[in-house]
Order: C-alpha cells, then sequence, then structure tokens
C-alpha cells in the first residue's frame, strides 16, 4: 500500500497535477494562485495551499518567490502577476492577498533564522547585558526578596539547578532567558502564579529548567514547521521574535495547567508528561485553525 501511495503521489505531481491546473485554467480564466487567494479566508488554509502551489510550480520565478526578502516582495508579486497573465483590473484584489501570503511564508523562515540566532548566543557572565536581564528576571518573580549574591544558591527558588544560572542556558543560550524574562514582563501575575506551583511541596517542578526546557520544544516546533499553522492565522504579515516569545508564554503557562491537571507521581516522571503535552500541542497544530495564543492580558 504504501508504494502504491508513493507511485500515485509521483504521477500525480509529476504528471497530472499540471494538467489538471491546465484545464481548469481554461476553464475559469484563473491560475491556482487566483483560485486559491480568491477561495480562501487570510490565514494558514490559504497561505499552506499558496505555499505548496508556489513551490511545486516548474516555473523558476514562483518557486524563487519562497526565498525572496521581504524588501522585494512587491517586485517579485509583479513578477508573478506577470508571468500568469493576472490583470489587476480583473482581480484587483489578488495582489494585496498574494502579497499577505508571501510575507507570512518568508517571515516564518527569517523568525527561524533570528530565532536560531539566539539560541546560539552564548550567556556571557561579563556582558552586562546579559548580567542585566539575569537579574531583572529575578526582580519581576521575587520582588520582596533581595539575592545575597549574584552566585548564591537563592537561584534554585525560581528554578535554576546550581548557584550559577549561566550553566543552565547551555542548550538554548540566550533564547532560553529572554523567553522567561518575556513571560515574567508581559504576564507577570500569571508567571509569578506558575512559579508557585511549581514551588508546591508534592506537585512541584523546577521553573526555570522547565521553562527552558519548552523553549527548546518551541524551537523545535519552529524548526520542523509545525508552527506554520499558528502564525499564518495569528499574524497578517511577518512573524517576529516577539511572536514567538508570545507562543512560549502559551506554552509555559499551559504546560503548568497540564502539569497539575495530571498530578505526576514525581518530578522524576517530567519527560515522560513532557512528551504528553508534546503530543497534544501537536494535535493542537493539525488543526487549520489553530491559535495556541495565551488569552490572559498581557501588559503591552
Amino acid at each position: 500500500m504504501f508504494m502504491l501511495g508513493y507511485i500515485w503521489t509521483y504521477i500525480y505531481t509529476s504528471v497530472l497535477r499540471y494538467w489538471l491546473k491546465w484545464f481548469i485554467r481554461q476553464a475559469t480564466g484563473t491560475c491556482e494562485l487566483q483560485r486559491i487567494c480568491s477561495g480562501y479566508k487570510p490565514g494558514a488554509v490559504r497561505t499552506t495551499k499558496a505555499e505548496y502551489s508556489l513551490r511545486s510550480s516548474k516555473n523558476k520565478v514562483l518557486r524563487g518567490a519562497l526565498e525572496t526578502n521581504k524588501d522585494n516582495l512587491e517586485q517579485c508579486v509583479a513578477q508573478i502577476m506577470k508571468e500568469k497573465n493576472v490583470k489587476p483590473q480583473k482581480d484587483p484584489l489578488f495582489k494585496e492577498s498574494l502579497h499577505i501570503c508571501l510575507l507570512q511564508i518568508t517571515g516564518n523562515s527569517s523568525l527561524y533564522i533570528s530565532v536560531e540566532d539566539l539560541r546560539k548566543e552564548v550567556f556571557n557572565s561579563e556582558n552586562q547585558g546579559h548580567e542585566a536581564m539575569l537579574l531583572k528576571l529575578w526582580d519581576l518573580l521575587m520582588p520582596s526578596v533581595k539575592l545575597d549574591s549574584r552566585i548564591t544558591k537563592q537561584w534554585g527558588d525560581i528554578g535554576f539547578q546550581g548557584d550559577d544560572p549561566k550553566t543552565d542556558f547551555r542548550g538554548m543560550g540566550m533564547l532560553g532567558l529572554i523567553n522567561l524574562v518575556f513571560f515574567s514582563e508581559n504576564y507577570t501575575e500569571e508567571a509569578r502564579q506558575v512559579l508557585s506551583h511549581a514551588n508546591h511541596p508534592k506537585l512541584g517542578y523546577s521553573y526555570a529548567i522547565v521553562g527552558i526546557n519548552l523553549t527548546e520544544m518551541a524551537y523545535s516546533l519552529l524548526k520542523s514547521g509545525a508552527l506554520k499553522p499558528h502564525f499564518y492565522n495569528t499574524v497578517l504579515g511577518t512573524p517576529d521574535l516577539r511572536h514567538f516569545h508570545q507562543l512560549y508564554c502559551y506554552l509555559a503557562y499551559e504546560f503548568d495547567k497540564f502539569w497539575l491537571a495530571e498530578e505526576p507521581e514525581s518530578i522524576m516522571e517530567f519527560n515522560q508528561y513532557r512528551e504528553k503535552f508534546h503530543d497534544v500541542v501537536k494535535t493542537h497544530l493539525q488543526d487549520p485553525d489553530v491559535t495556541l495564543t495565551l488569552t490572559v492580558c498581557s501588559k503591552n
């Protein structure tokens, strides 16, 4: 059955799809991209179909649109309209609709590059900006408690493993710290609530370490392309780092609710429940109307 499916897919994409598109164009007078842009509302379904159409095209101009940078998108749209003989007076909405799709598609690739750069940025104790951000995290979460010193066991109170948190950022670099600070700064009440749950005597977990782990989850989902439907539905344009940080906030808040509802026997079962939560998120992302958005009000 697998081999038959593979053969059918190959025949369809290599031969049948081209002739089917040609036939429909002759019948309707519109190209596939026009039909997609006019037939679907803005969001994941429309942009995903447009992306597939561009990627599957035999036309170099259309395939190249997926690699175009933001500054050249208008010119790219004009070239596509010329290649497909789309007349603005006959389809006045097509230009803007395709432009939005391309902003989302190329923006997702740009976002991954930005996220990867932060992940590769190593926390440096000699960098005043890095140090200030770490201390800001403490002040946001523990406003009534002062640190005895920069290196202290107190860091364990917000879920770091040792006396110096810098060692915990090795896997996710500055991306892990920035996400923790973003959540604490923009959803302060919720972050403190999650921290209080993390310090529960029976159901507790390491707040900061789990947060960094959830950053890795968000990063992996972005890298695999699984987050595209979410961003295509929630950002009518180019997604940026703030949108990624917002997604992390959703994961941090929802994981806390999930953990408490599941009532694990101990923190030793974290990996098991982490994967279970991961599966829940991936299932949500299969919904074409998915929006992984924290519903409480942020400060901004």
